[in-house]
């Protein structure tokens, strides 16, 4: 569902209206999706000592692959991997592999052969930027701004592995938002009460059943404190805006530049929505998520799904 004029400011409401929806006519596509793959990923280690986290695979597709896919489905044409050491297994992966298909083609291995040689369409372009120094989910998207330039673009967290059961991807939706409103949106979901010290939780006004006008963000608010139960996940759709506004954010604990602090440096100056999409997210980046979507994945495969499942419910009986 799309947004209705509640997502504007009442006593501005008519010129708002005017201005946001002229700006989503002449708006460009969303063709870029910013990928910030160069965190430790610490909470797996020993698993993760050499192997970035987001290669971590999820039945057999590696989660940065997932999120790829995703981002193809939503008419992403320009992959911007932001890297940092030992992640070269990234790159390769989206790479030709020409030992590889050669093996497989001269074994008459066809399945496979087309499986490694289709992991990015033709018509779709990775670029690979180093960020060199752990300076916080907002550097890494500052690290993207010769590439994006001056377009709207999406951003991706490859640990945040959301599944769509309808086929219409989280970012597909986005995507749909943004055509209608020009604005930058964050992708939520609603969190137990008890969990939103997990969470950026957005302090929103509702514009219909699925979006809201963001107010304000508060990062990992204890209970008691939140001013709502929306927690933003891995998936924004930003104006280039943001990337002025990064560049002012203070750094914090740790030098680091925080995403969230820019996105709400820029609600001074444009409307930023939220979006609470459709899918089931899985916290990737967490031990347990992690199991939970090998589980879920493992079941929907085509070929070990039903196997799968008589093992599991022989394990309950």
């Amino acid at each position: 569902m799309l947004m209705d004029d509640s997502c504007f400011a009442v006593g501005d409401l008519p010129a708002r209206r005017e201005k946001t929806w002229e700006k989503a006519s002449m708006s460009k596509a969303i063709r870029k999706a910013v990928f910030p793959v160069a965190g430790l990923g610490t909470r797996f280690l020993p698993a993760t000592k050499a192997n970035p986290k987001e290669m971590l695979p999820v039945v057999d597709k590696p989660l940065v692959q997932y999120a790829v896919e995703e981002a193809v489905r939503a008419g992403i044409e320009v992959l911007v991997f932001i890297t940092g050491r030992n992640k070269r297994s990234i790159p390769d992966h989206f790479d030709k592999a020409y030992e590889l298909e050669s093996e497989l083609e001269a074994k008459g291995k066809s399945k496979q052969l087309n499986t490694v040689r289709n992991i990015i369409p033709a018509h779709v372009t990775p670029i690979y930027i180093r960020q060199t120094e752990a300076l916080g989910l907002g550097h890494a998207v500052l690290c993207a701004e010769p590439v994006i330039g001056d377009e709207p673009f999406a951003v991706i967290l490859a640990d945040d592995l959301i599944d769509d059961a309808e086929g219409n991807g989280c970012l597909d939706q986005m995507v749909e938002q943004y055509a209608a409103s020009g604005a930058s949106i964050l992708g939520v979901q609603r969190v137990p009460a008890e969990h939103t010290d997990r969470y950026g939780i957005v302090d929103a006004t509702v514009c219909s059943a699925r979006v809201s006008r963001v107010q304000g963000l508060i990062e990992k608010p204890r209970p008691q404190e939140a001013p709502s139960n929306l927690g933003v996940v891995g998936r924004y759709i930003l104006n280039p805006g943001i990337f002025r506004k990064l560049r002012q954010t203070i750094p914090g604990a740790g030098g680091e530049i925080q995403l969230t602090d820019a996105i709400a440096a820029l609600m001074e100056d444009e409307t930023v929505l939220a979006y609470e999409f459709r899918g089931i997210r899985y916290d990737c980046g967490d031990k347990l998520g992690y199991l939970q979507a090998q589980v879920e994945f493992g079941l929907k495969h085509a070929e070990l799904g039903d196997e799968f499942r008589e093992y599991l419910l022989g394990r309950t009986q």
